[in-house]
């Protein structure tokens, strides 16, 4: 743990643990604030992959900070062995967490999914693509404020130029990403229209026993609405999900215009469509 964090911050409990690194919680004595302290061990960055996932995240989160959907990062320190990263202080419990025991209603998956655009939105208009849009990555503040988190795959497109290599998660990934293509920003769209199918079905749209079946059905893109799942569903809601997760990137919604849609409008309150 690199010293200057220790002279400028009371670092206290574990608080969680990833492939890299520990996160603490730990406080700041002038601001009497709590942070999370994500502390990276360098000995277990095994390949440059690795390391460049490293560099990215301060980097992203420091150019998107402050954004209120966007996890904010107050300080970074590095030494030869570690780099810690001082952020908001989230709950344990992931966007996963709330939505896996399965269906929500509209009204609640409008407003979550509303936040998740509006932070992709703001990465999209800083000209930043996060490439691994995944509940896991979704956290909530003490306020219960969502924030879009981990930044460690996010890729610049800002210049206009187009993104390739296979990211993300099998579940969530595009399928122009797993079919080698060149791709832009709206792979994070497919993303979260996938997470809001789950939010409102309970279950994901493409599915598999294994990653290579589930990257089959991705790349087939059959999307459907089961009437046995989906007879409370909205029409205004299956819509907007038709133009999130559309297999052509020209003709799918970009986090802007999906921000405009009416059931994100009315806030999912389906009353005020009919």
């Amino acid at each position: 743990m690199c010293e200057a964090l220790k002279t400028q911050y009371q670092v206290n409990e574990e608080i969680g643990r990833g492939r890299f690194g520990t996160i603490f919680r730990c406080f700041h004595p002038l601001s009497n604030e709590p942070y999370a302290c994500k502390v990276i061990d360098k000995s277990l960055l095994a390949d440059s992959t690795d390391r460049e996932c490293l560099q990215n995240e301060p980097k992203f989160m420091t150019l998107l900070s402050p954004h209120p959907n966007i996890l904010q990062i107050f300080d970074v320190f590095e030494d030869d062995d570690y780099l810690s990263i001082v952020m908001d202080l989230c709950q344990p419990h992931t966007l996963f967490d709330r939505i896996v025991n399965g269906p929500i209603s509209e009204t609640q998956a409008a407003v979550l999914i509303k936040s998740l655009l509006e932070g992709l939105a703001h990465c999209h208009r800083m000209g930043v693509a996060h490439r691994d849009i995944k509940p896991d990555n979704v956290l909530f503040d003490s306020a219960d404020n969502l924030k879009l988190a981990d930044f460690g795959s996010a890729e610049w497109f800002g210049d206009g130029s187009t993104m390739s290599g296979v990211v993300g998660t099998p579940y969530y990934v595009a399928p122009e990403v797993v079919m080698g293509r060149e791709y832009d920003e709206k792979v994070d769209v497919w993303s979260c229209g996938v997470i809001l199918y789950i939010m409102l079905a309970g279950i994901p749209p493409f599915y598999g026993d294994s990653a290579a079946e589930i990257f089959e059905a991705v790349v087939r893109a059959n999307l459907r609405f089961p009437s046995r799942i989906f007879r409370n569903v909205s029409p205004a809601a299956k819509d907007l999900l038709r133009k999130m997760i559309c297999r052509d990137p020209s003709r799918r919604f970009s986090a802007e215009q999906a921000l405009r849609h009416p059931w994100i409008l009315s806030a999912g309150d389906t009353a005020q469509l009919t």
